[in-house]
């Protein structure tokens, strides 16, 4: 049997994720916005939580994560390059490492935070994101450059088109109402609109894109269309240059 992922809702717009090992009854938490859902979750699938990981310092992030432990003593994992920032950790990996036993592999994701990474399991065709590459959209660069999240995306755009992408945060309809102006695939928006709404209409998550769809409307995933670049008003620009206009755009929108 494989692992099972949990998208479990916290604060106003947040994501946690447990990866539930079905045979052991443990899980693994990507990052702790909250307590409360991540415990009855736990408690609704009869998990132990066995590790925490965390994507990146900021307070939406972490803040679940004393009560958690509480409840349930695991062993924290974050970036040792910004352990200063971070909860006390148990286990500072850097960007490259395998985690877990070798199910799960670190990618430096830097822009949004220069600290931030992302979570690859391979064996599940997941990504989880965090505030980098968002559901038809990017994370705001707090920190970072247009260059380090160029980059960043540019990272997970290597990964097999039947990834699944979890962020950190439902803003699927913002994004892809934004995501609009700059020439995505006319019939991906569409049957993402529609189904887009029949989500809403069931209150279920809209994370969980593959990057092979990603592609077709996040117009970070495209900047190196010409068309692309048309509608951003820089024919003729490097894709750099057009991720960073749009960037900029979606800041003052």
């Amino acid at each position: 049997m494989s692992d099972t992922i949990h998208i479990i809702r916290c604060l106003k717009d947040n994501y946690a994720f447990l990866i539930a090992n079905p045979e052991t009854r443990t899980a693994t938490l990507i990052d702790a916005p909250e307590a409360g859902p991540v415990l009855d979750a736990l408690s609704r699938e009869g998990l132990t939580l066995g590790a925490v990981l965390l994507s990146h310092h900021h307070w939406d992030h972490v803040d679940g994560l004393p009560a958690l432990l509480q409840a349930h003593p695991a062993p924290v994992y974050g970036n040792s390059n910004d352990a200063a920032r971070l909860p006390a950790l148990d286990h500072a990996f850097v960007p490259g490492d395998s985690l877990l036993g070798g199910r799960c592999q670190v990618i430096d994701a830097p822009g949004h935070t220069l600290g931030q990474v992302a979570f690859h399991f391979p064996a599940l065709k997941a990504l989880f994101s965090a505030d980098s590459l968002m559901t038809h959209g990017c994370g705001r660069l707090f920190e970072g450059t247009p260059e380090d999240m160029f980059a960043t995306v540019g990272r997970f755009d290597a990964l097999p088109g039947d990834t699944r992408l979890y962020s950190g945060h439902d803003y699927a309809q913002a994004n892809l109402d934004f995501a609009a102006r700059f020439a995505p695939d006319p019939a991906a928006l569409s049957a993402r609109r529609n189904e887009l709404a029949q989500l809403a209409a069931q209150g279920a998550p809209t994370t969980g894109t593959t990057l092979a769809s990603e592609r077709l409307v996040n117009p970070y995933l495209r900047t190196h269309l010409p068309e692309v670049a048309q509608a951003a008003e820089l024919p003729g620009a490097t894709a750099l240059q057009v991720f960073a206009e749009i960037r900029k755009r979606k800041d003052n929108a």
